[in-house]
């Protein structure tokens, strides 16, 4: 009878291990609400106490100081409470532990704690943010969701794109509206061309002019040739190209001056022109100087047409993508201060702390060190900023070179014309030798 139970009890056991690695690969979320969350939870409860003394949440209730004698005497209080905490409550991802804060404590103590808290939970990660004051809440996620991106659905919006999932398992969505303008830094192969791409995918069904700057001969933004309303691949028609949309912003701001409104968003949609998004592949090539008359008159000519479209362009519909290798003041205090401009940051890995710096500092110093922790490995891995001013790790959503091709070949009817772009390069092509 004995050996009957345990050949069952074992049956019973291989059983559920197949359930359970059938569910791991099949249905991740059902695996852990069934598995991982309820063994996460009990690891949450009674580990509390101990990490939070270890950590320096606890606090006594007993003074730090008592009267002996003619004596005080100074010393660390025994028998300290720990923090009340929620029940932890699961969500797809991972689980989420609410803690409210003794009072006079803040929640510095607990960013610092969070490595502390994933070991001791055997989590992946535990993200730690302060809703309202005596509160702080503890999101723990059990692996990275970021090794294999899903698809992710967000609703659709003029001038938002769809590149990617953030780390919280959410959309990782550019939304032109939201932020007008966009600064994205990566080495090679960091995932920046993927991004690039992946942004221009989504733009292309929509109603907006498309303008890329590729001073690399075009070998990057060329696959979209067909649905850009214009392509410049060298500096000199870089800044025939920014010259002339100087021109077309001169132009809106005398439309609304009539209208009597402060943007094209409130003119009616006859009236209104349409948006335009100019896409700048490597930075460095339109700042950088070969020492001669006419490269640092070029140079200069970019820096500033690049800084007065950031600074003007969000009103009139006309916005700004800039992406780079190396972004650094080394390349002239005109990158400073265009950076300035550029409310949305993005950062791949990159192979010197000052890019870093450049595009996450002014932000936030623990994303720039986050973003420096990005291995070679993470392709498409790059830290972002969201409209709410925060940060998050993202990857963008991988985009081939026959898909970005085809996209822009189904939608090259949807490409407007700008007659002043095509007169510019024109022009200059023409009176090239």
């Amino acid at each position: 009878m004995d050996a009957v139970l345990l050949a069952l009890a074992l049956a019973i056991l291989a059983w559920l291990l197949v359930i359970g690695d059938h569910l791991r690969q099949r249905y991740p979320h059902w695996h852990w609400y069934v598995t991982g969350y309820p063994v996460a939870a009990c690891r949450v409860l009674f580990t509390w106490r101990r990490v939070a003394i270890l950590n320096d949440l606890a606090v006594s209730k007993h003074p730090a100081r008592g009267l002996i004698g003619d004596l005080v005497v100074k010393g660390d209080p025994l028998r300290p409470t720990a923090p009340r905490i929620s029940l932890p409550r699961a969500h797809r991802l991972g689980l989420r532990v609410v803690v409210r804060l003794h009072a006079g404590q803040t929640p510095a103590p607990y960013l610092k704690a969070a490595d502390a808290f994933a070991h001791a939970w055997k989590m992946h990660a535990v993200r730690v943010t302060s809703p309202e004051r005596g509160v702080v809440v503890l999101a723990a996620t059990a692996s990275d969701p970021l090794e294999r991106p899903g698809l992710v659905s967000a609703p659709a919006a003029h001038l938002a794109a769809l590149v990617g999932v953030l780390e919280s398992g959410g959309a990782w969505v550019m939304d032109l509206r939201l932020v007008p303008h966009w600064l994205i830094a990566g080495a090679t192969r960091s995932g920046k061309s993927t991004l690039l791409a992946r942004l221009i995918t989504q733009l292309a069904p929509q109603d907006i002019a498309l303008v890329g700057i590729d001073c690399k001969g075009g070998m990057e933004l060329g696959l979209f040739a067909r649905r850009l309303s214009a392509l410049t691949t060298c500096r000199r028609e870089a800044v025939a190209v920014l010259g002339a949309l100087a021109v077309e912003m001169r132009d809106r701001m005398d439309e609304c001056r009539t209208a009597g409104v402060r943007s094209i968003w409130e003119l009616p949609d006859k009236l209104r022109p349409v948006p335009v998004v100019v896409i700048v592949d490597e930075l460095a090539e339109l700042y950088l100087s070969d020492g001669t008359r006419e490269s640092r008159a070029e140079t200069e000519q970019c820096s500033t047409l690049l800084l007065r479209l950031a600074q003007l362009g969000a009103a009139l519909g006309m916005h700004l993508v800039v992406a780079g290798q190396r972004v650094g003041s080394d390349l002239g205090s005109g990158v400073t201060a265009l950076r300035a401009q550029l409310g949305g940051r993005i950062c791949h890995r990159v192979h010197d702390p000052g890019t870093a710096e450049m595009a996450l500092g002014d932000l936030n110093k623990d994303a720039v060190a986050v973003a420096q922790s990005i291995t070679p490995d993470e392709k498409g891995v790059a830290v972002c900023t969201g409209p709410d001013g925060g940060w998050s790790r993202a990857r963008s959503h991988l985009t081939t070179t026959e898909e970005a091709r085809t996209t822009a070949d189904r939608h090259a009817g949807l490409t407007p014309l700008l007659p002043a772009l095509d007169h510019a390069l024109d022009a200059l092509r023409g009176g090239t030798p």
